[in-house]
């Protein structure tokens, strides 16, 4: 048993020495706001020059806890000590003074900034702003393996080296502790583990890192120690070299670990919606989509995988109409919508759950009533004739929140107060509330615990067992391979030929990031159809697609 009566999932290594303090002890961190308790009684330690994971269901205490430590927030009970040295911080700049250092699980750079001027933004006084800064930051980078060059610019980069300018970032404040908030949460395998290695050769200098992520595959990857959180406290400790991935989810969870596995096909003939040769230019440059082109039939889930920046982003606006295609069309049902605005594609029976949930698909500082209506303002039970109708609005919230597990005290709380596997469930029960013919998914789970991502998945799966078909953009292969029927991968604005959901996420991984996993032409699994949601299987013929427009 662990410290609190917790529970131990094997035998977690000890200290390097002896004598040696750990380079962050916590003891008794409780946290309460009105109504919650968000940290009780937490307990940990981590050892000096490891990697220590920290895993919980969203809403578990994680963020709060981490904000403690970062001097954001102060705790009502309990003591921090670094390095055996017990602290308070008053904010953040306390917790870099003390060597400890934060990067967030959203990239937060300036585009139009290089790299030097991204790092030394807030830190002029360390090594200035000339020659001097520049040269401090080669040598981090070059010390630490990050492979950063500080005269490029931020929006020639990928997502995983502008995660590594975010590390650079902290170490050149001279950070000896570091923890990353969902570090991998949009990284493809190969920058996964890169980003590995980074950390391996950072801790091997001696460096310490506070690790949080849901992916417990890559936690116990990576992981020295790993540290359960529930509900606010601390459950249990596990070592990574032993403890499997489900023991890991269930002892997060307190239940059985779901999969997002698709049972039986549902694939019908009837093609829903249907990009047709859509071309969008960039000025100036390369068109951001080149020549797309994808059919999503009733019942199908089609994925598309690809790294951040190769236009998945741009396909998902034009085909919700807030960006116009320079060329080719966009069906729903066999009916032309490229010229429609979004809102009348939302009143056709388009469903949207938005990439960045935060930015486009919630109003944080809104009660979540109001966010019920975001996006459907001219459909009930939001409204009554030309009126907004708030206790309709209201008692559909009631009902998402039970039938969503939304975990809130109240439906007139603010949207921003949710954790964020809250917030993602709220926007998917908006979104299935009006029973659209398609769903456009781009990344659904991000950033979500095995619990949310569990009931995410189930409603999904059983939405497409009724028909629905689903567009879903995902950078998670697991979720891809699982729930997808058909998966196509988007590169530079391109998508390759059909991939059957079996294809391995080395190959994917490769094909997402320009490698040679996959050839140029794959020869395509067809998907089983069948006449309806359920009924008798045949094979796919083109001759039957009566609802896909004449070309």
């Amino acid at each position: 048993m662990t410290e609190q009566g917790a529970c131990t999932i094997g035998t977690p290594p000890t200290s390097t020495s002896a004598d040696a303090p750990p380079a962050v002890a916590v003891r008794g961190i409780t946290k309460r706001f009105p109504g919650v308790v968000a940290n009780k009684d937490i307990t940990f330690s981590v050892r000096k020059g490891s990697i220590h994971a920290l895993v919980g269901e969203n809403g578990a205490g994680k963020s709060t806890l981490m904000k403690i430590l970062y001097g954001v927030q102060r705790p009502d009970e309990g003591t921090i000590a670094i390095d055996g040295r017990e602290v308070t911080f008053h904010g953040p700049s306390d917790a870099i003074a003390a060597g400890v250092g934060m990067v967030f699980q959203h990239v937060k750079l300036a585009d139009n900034f290089t790299v030097t001027e991204n790092v030394v933004l807030g830190a002029e006084k360390l090594h200035g702003i000339g020659d001097g800064a520049q040269a401090e930051i080669r040598r981090i980078s070059k010390e630490y393996g990050l492979g950063v060059d500080p005269e490029a610019l931020v929006s020639d980069l990928g997502v995983g080296a502008r995660q590594r300018v975010e590390i650079l970032k902290v170490l050149y404040r001279g950070a000896r502790i570091l923890i990353l908030d969902e570090p991998t949460a949009v990284l493809v395998p190969q920058e996964v583990d890169e980003l590995f290695d980074n950390l391996k050769t950072l801790t091997a200098e001696g460096l310490t890192i506070i690790f949080i992520s849901h992916k417990l595959d890559e936690v116990r990857a990576v992981a020295d120690d790993i540290t359960v959180i529930r509900r606010g406290t601390t459950v249990g400790s596990a070592d990574p070299r032993t403890v499997t991935s489900r023991e890991l989810g269930e002892l997060m969870v307190g239940r059985e670990m779901p999969s997002p596995q698709t049972q039986e096909s549902t694939v019908t003939d009837r093609a829903v919606l249907v990009v047709e040769n859509v071309r969008l230019e960039r000025p100036g440059g390369r068109d951001v989509l080149d020549d797309v082109s994808l059919t999503v039939h009733a019942g199908e889930v089609l994925g598309i995988a690809g790294v951040e920046g190769n236009g998945q982003d741009e396909l998902v606006e034009v085909i919700m109409g807030m960006r116009d295609p320079s060329a080719g069309r966009i069906y729903l049902g066999g009916k032309d919508i490229t010229d429609w605005p979004t809102r009348r594609i939302r009143e056709a029976g388009v469903g949207y759950v938005p990439a960045d949930r935060h930015r486009h698909g919630l109003l944080l500082e809104a009660p979540l009533w109001e966010n019920r209506i975001l996006g459907h303002q001219t459909q009930a039970p939001n409204v009554s004739g030309p009126f907004i109708n708030a206790r309709g609005a209201q008692r559909d919230t009631t009902r998402i929140v039970e039938d969503y597990d939304v975990r809130t005290p109240s439906i007139h709380v603010t949207a921003g107060s949710l954790s964020g596997g809250n917030q993602q469930k709220l926007i998917i029960g908006r979104e299935m509330a009006h029973e659209p013919r398609v769903l456009v998914a781009a990344h659904p789970t991000r950033g979500v615990d095995v619990g949310a991502q569990a009931a995410i998945w189930d409603h999904i799966k059983q939405a497409r067992h009724e028909g629905l078909a689903v567009l879903l953009l995902t950078a998670d292969l697991e979720e891809l391979r699982g729930l997808s029927d058909t998966i196509r991968v988007i590169s530079e604005g391109r998508l390759s030929e059909e991939l059957p959901p079996t294809t391995s996420p080395g190959d994917l991984g490769a094909a997402m990031t320009g490698g040679s996993g996959i050839p140029d032409h794959v020869p395509p699994t067809e998907p089983t159809r069948t006449s309806g949601a359920t009924g008798a299987t045949r094979a796919d013929d083109p001759s039957t697609h009566q609802q896909e427009p004449t070309r």
